[in-house]
């Protein structure tokens, strides 16, 4: 395809792509141009089309990427869950709690346990450990709605990055001593070594199930089984900054040999 005849992108995530359009995100339809309502109408593929616009291209049967549910998933912990037990997805026990049902908490749950915000917790933060009635006090008085879920004892997770549900990148994740959370940001070390087939292999299909096709995922191995814990689709780029992965070029490989414009 020609640059007279790009590929159309919304969100500024292939940027500098020659074989893209990126035409920004408006928040009225009809301030694009007349030009760029054509191109967006005759696009085989919207790219990145946002949350603002994925459900509308959607609807009009046009193929975008990332799919429609990564869009509604994302920063959704409330609806993931759901889905996830819905779909037999092995997750955490993990319940919810409106306000006024917030006394329920510790009859369901011993302490230690997990509580986190149901939205607005990305890179770790909005992630609590729970040992006692005042730490669950502090909790609650900063969200509505209570996230609980059971506390699997670890020393490291593992996220999976998938484009296209195919695994671009796999890593542990050690947990800082002082911290329980993994996460990168907040302290958390990467390691790259024996990553194993059915911890990807399940990674795989909860994405096809979910239809995520721009994921990181994060799996516990305890007890013997493996865990999905959450899809995080704004995932950290530093491990692949640290693998040499540029995540626009693969993007960029895979949209120009049609893989993209495959289901």
């Amino acid at each position: 395809m020609s640059v007279s005849d790009p590929y159309v992108a919304l969100g500024s995530r292939l940027a500098g792509v020659p074989e893209v359009l990126t035409l920004g995100v408006k928040p009225n339809y009809m301030d694009y141009s007349a030009r760029e309502r054509r191109l967006m109408q005759e696009a085989k593929i919207i790219l990145f089309p946002t949350r603002n616009y994925a459900q509308f291209f959607t609807t009009m049967g046009k193929r975008i990427f990332p799919s429609l549910e990564t869009h509604l998933y994302a920063d959704e912990k409330i609806k993931q869950t759901t889905l996830f037990y819905m779909l037999e997805i092995a997750h955490p026990r993990t319940r919810f709690y409106f306000s006024r049902h917030h006394d329920e908490i510790v009859r369901d749950f011993s302490f230690p346990f997990v509580a986190k915000l149901p939205r607005r917790s990305a890179q770790g933060r909005g992630v609590f450990l729970i040992r006692n009635r005042d730490q669950l006090a502090a909790y609650l008085s900063r969200t509505r709605v209570a996230y609980i879920q059971e506390f699997l004892p670890h020393e490291r997770d593992l996220r999976v990055v998938l484009v296209h549900y195919e695994p671009v990148l796999a890593y542990w994740r050690r947990r800082d001593a002082g911290d329980f959370r993994t996460n990168l940001y907040q302290g958390g070390k990467p390691e790259f070594d024996r990553v194993p087939s059915e911890a990807l292999g399940m990674a795989v299909e909860t994405a096809l199930r979910c239809r995520f096709d721009d994921v990181g995922l994060d799996l516990i191995h305890h007890g013997g089984r493996w865990f999905v814990i959450e899809a995080n689709m704004k995932y950290g780029r530093k491990a692949l900054k640290m693998k040499g992965i540029d995540l626009k070029e693969l993007i960029r490989e895979k949209l120009l040999s049609g893989a993209l414009l495959q289901p």
